[in-house]
């Protein structure tokens, strides 16, 4: 959306009067005000310009201080005021007057001061990532950037050989010792066959 320039229109109504009401003075009172000093205050229509002009100067600084505002376009718009105005003040003699000459210098505050605070945004959008980065190699000035851990596939230990079941049994079988015959106990002589009695023991 295109912003309208504001101080156009106090220019504006310097031209209607000059043009198409040429008998009035820009110099004589329209409102006499008493003031709490006593004093009275005689507000002419230059007075009158000129403070409409300041208030929408400060609006068109407003304006220009949010986000995403002032365009291109509104800053071509703001110069082509404040050309038209400083030509108009220069060429034709019914504008050269003091007050026609704060309004032309009050369209150049408003140009330049959409630059300033166009230029003063991207000076701020751009800052915070510059910041981080001087912050980070401040911290640590030797740290290397991350590498990549490399990726390892898991290798699957072969399994245990199982060893036949004719392996196992003749490793059984010759594990084995033989049997040995057991030595008999030693029998008195009287209960061997053959044996010759022993003197105690009682005849039948």
């Amino acid at each position: 959306m295109i912003g309208f320039p504001l101080l156009l229109i106090p220019l504006a109504v310097y031209n209607i009067i000059v043009f198409l009401m040429p008998g009035v003075s820009f110099a004589d009172p329209l409102i006499k005000l008493t003031l709490v000093s006593g004093a009275e205050w005689q507000v002419t229509l230059s007075d009158i310009l000129l403070g409409l002009g300041i208030l929408l100067l400060l609006f068109e600084v407003i304006k220009g201080a949010r986000p995403g505002a002032k365009y291109l376009t509104d800053h071509l718009l703001s110069l082509i005021v404040f050309g038209a105005a400083a030509a108009e003040f220069v060429l034709w003699p019914k504008f050269a007057t003091s007050t026609y000459c704060l309004l032309t210098l009050l369209a150049l505050v408003d140009f330049l001061s959409g630059i300033a605070l166009r230029t003063r945004r991207s000076a701020l959008a751009t800052s915070p990532a510059t910041v981080s980065r001087k912050s980070a190699r401040k911290a640590d000035p030797k740290a290397d950037p991350p590498v990549a851990e490399p990726q390892f596939e898991p290798v699957h230990a072969p399994a245990a050989s199982v060893p036949p079941a004719a392996s196992v049994a003749e490793s059984v079988l010759l594990d084995h010792h033989e049997p040995t015959l057991a030595q008999p106990a030693v029998q008195s002589p009287g209960l061997q066959p053959g044996g010759s009695p022993s003197p105690d023991t009682p005849q039948r």
